[in-house]
């Protein structure tokens, strides 16, 4: 009896009842398994995410296509419809960077336009090749150009590198990454980012905003990278905070006396007062101007109603590999750089070659990919020998013939080496596994995350800082966390992380002032969120009384009219707190005291910016 299919059924049958056989042992994977090598010496979880993190590799500057494949990188490359393909038989008749020009043999000649510096919807950079040469016969389905994590015509997602499987000062603890400082000098893993920023000019009760070069109180300094119409130049380097477009809002006029309303009839514009709104470069964007599209109604763009003129900016980034980004191998094998040593603390062999990065051995047993082991013994043997080993899934090289390679390279039969410290030049006291494995640097990069916040946007509702690096939101202090603090005995850290750090407006504001003048800070109020409590409560018709010490009732309306007293006989001047804010549009301390809002019930959306609704 033998193994077979029924209806997708695996059942034991004999072998006369055999119908069909499969062509080939990797018909029954995924293409992204299918680029696992030695996937049949890996557990299944593990295969599984080594298919789909390669699927999160970020395209490299000049990315190396791997020295253990599974000969599916040609045929993936080809088809992946990201390279320039012949349509024809012929010969190249010209080649440079931006296009590929080929005589073909039916007498007719085809031009190929190259795509360069294009960016994609992963905010990458697509970028094409020419890997052709002049004077040389194409076919028909030849790759003229490489397209993006490609070289030479094969999927290339990382680089080879020579990595050891040993501790290092408890530096690569829970599956971190040591790495060698000449991967970033060297621009190993350096891409390229190209990020998209988009400004709309819109239709007001008020007028139309517009896009220009003269913002109220902005200095000439700030205005240095704008042209004419008030748009960055391509080419500019940008840091964090610098203008791209000036934009200008017309600011609402209340209580406006019969004269000004005149004026206003008569000139119009003029005497109306706008407010700055411009588009500026984010945390996290700097980089240098790369393009810039406009799209105008009255040039009969398509535009959402309401919308007269959309400016978007891109600014190219190159980013190194640092501390905190994520990189795997294809076995499953993921972690996070924790160092990055110079190149002379790094262990080498006795030979002199230094190690490229250091994986914890503690990676393999337990989560039982075997797979990378065998990858990193012939690795290691492809690069002594010079050449490229193809291994497909489930029919790849056996030990024996693995045995035999290494030993035609002078390989160690184990794959084991005597290494040095690079620190004190002394061996180590065991010899340690070193070989040559493809590492792959993932799309989740240190660069991205991190955020930080000083004031910003306030829910509505509870009046607690916002959510998320995108609406500039705080980090969420919750349930469990103020548990952790609460074994520690940390009262008065939880105290202001409950109060003046969140939802208790007054006290903020008073935190803020104290902080400014120097003064010692006041005792926190009642947050918000008790008061959005008390409300359900009475909306459930649950009579809250709050009680005093004493157990005299205390009224909550006085308390909060008191506050509100206070807060607005401020002896300082809180429109200082919004010149290091990141946008006029949040809803900032100043804007709180501005527009102190009376009763909620009677608050319509349009008293609201954009952003707060």
């Amino acid at each position: 009896n033998i193994i077979a299919r029924i209806k997708g059924e695996t059942v034991m049958v004999d072998r006369s009842q055999i119908d069909y056989a499969d062509v080939s042992p990797r018909q029954i994977v995924s293409v992204a398994t299918a680029c696992v090598p030695f996937l049949e010496n890996d557990d299944c979880t593990r295969a599984l995410m080594g298919a789909n993190m390669q699927r999160q590799a970020v395209p490299l500057m000049n990315p190396h296509s791997p020295f253990v494949g599974t000969g599916m990188e040609h045929v993936i490359a080809r088809d992946s419809g990201s390279a320039c393909v012949a349509t024809g038989p012929g010969v190249v008749t010209y080649v440079d960077a931006t296009k590929v020009v080929v005589a073909e043999d039916n007498g007719n000649e085809k031009t190929y336009e190259l795509t360069k510096y294009r960016r994609s919807n992963a905010s990458t950079c697509l970028n094409q090749r020419p890997i052709v040469w002049d004077g040389e016969r194409v076919e028909r389905g030849t790759i003229l150009a490489d397209g993006p994590a490609m070289e030479n015509g094969e999927l290339a997602l990382g680089q080879n590198v020579t990595i050891a499987f040993m501790t290092w000062h408890g530096y690569n603890y829970e599956d971190a990454i040591i790495m060698s400082e000449k991967m970033q000098s060297q621009d190993y893993y350096t891409s390229v980012h190209i990020e998209e920023y988009d400004i709309e000019c819109r239709e007001t009760k008020l007028g139309p905003e517009e896009i220009t070069r003269d913002i109220p109180n902005v200095a000439e300094s700030a205005c240095r990278n704008l042209d004419g119409r008030g748009i960055v130049m391509v080419g500019a380097e940008v840091k964090e905070g610098d203008i791209l477009v000036g934009k200008v809002t017309p600011k609402g006029q209340t209580d406006q006396t019969p004269e000004e309303k005149l004026l206003m009839a008569i000139f119009g514009e003029k005497s109306r007062e706008v407010r700055d709104n411009s588009l500026k470069v984010p945390h996290g964007g700097a980089g240098i101007v790369h393009s810039i599209r406009v799209f105008k109604r009255k040039e009969d763009h398509e535009l959402p109603p309401g919308v007269n003129e959309v400016v978007k900016v891109y600014i190219v980034q190159k980013r190194k590999i640092s501390e905190g980004d994520k990189m795997a191998g294809r076995h499953g094998n993921k972690g996070v750089i924790s160092r990055i040593n110079p190149v002379e603390d790094m262990p080498y062999m006795s030979d002199g070659t230094p190690i490229d990065i250091m994986l914890n051995p503690f990676g393999v047993p337990s989560r039982m990919n075997i797979g990378q082991v065998l990858e990193v013994h012939l690795g290691f043997a492809a690069k002594k020998l010079g050449v490229k080993f193809a291994t497909p899934v489930f029919d790849g090289v056996s030990n024996t013939d693995l045995r035999d390679i290494m030993k035609e390279s002078n390989s160690s039969p184990d794959g084991k080496y005597v290494l040095y410290d690079g620190r004190t030049g002394e061996a180590y006291d065991d010899r340690i596994s070193v070989g040559v494995m493809y590492m792959i640097k993932l799309a989740h990069m240190v660069d991205d995350k991190l955020h930080a916040r000083a004031t910003g946007p306030y829910s509505l509702v509870t009046q607690q800082p916002l959510g998320g690096k995108a609406q500039n939101g705080g980090q969420r202090f919750g349930e469990m966390e103020v548990w952790a603090l609460e074994a520690y005995g940390a009262s008065h850290v939880l105290q202001e992380i409950l109060t003046v750090k969140s939802d208790d407006i007054a006290g903020r504001t008073k935190t803020y002032e104290a902080i400014v003048k120097g003064k010692d800070m006041p005792e926190p109020g009642i947050p918000e969120s008790f008061r959005v409590l008390v409300h359900e409560l009475q909306a459930l018709a649950i009579d809250v009384r709050m009680m005093d010490d004493a157990g005299n009732e205390m009224d909550l309306k006085q308390m909060e009219q008191e506050e509100l007293k206070e807060e607005t006989t401020l002896d300082f001047d809180p429109s200082t707190l919004v010149n290091d804010a990141e946008s006029n549009e949040d809803l900032t301390i100043k804007d709180e005291l501005d527009e102190e809002i009376p009763e909620a019930a009677t608050v319509g959306f349009d008293d609201f910016g954009e952003e707060d609704q």
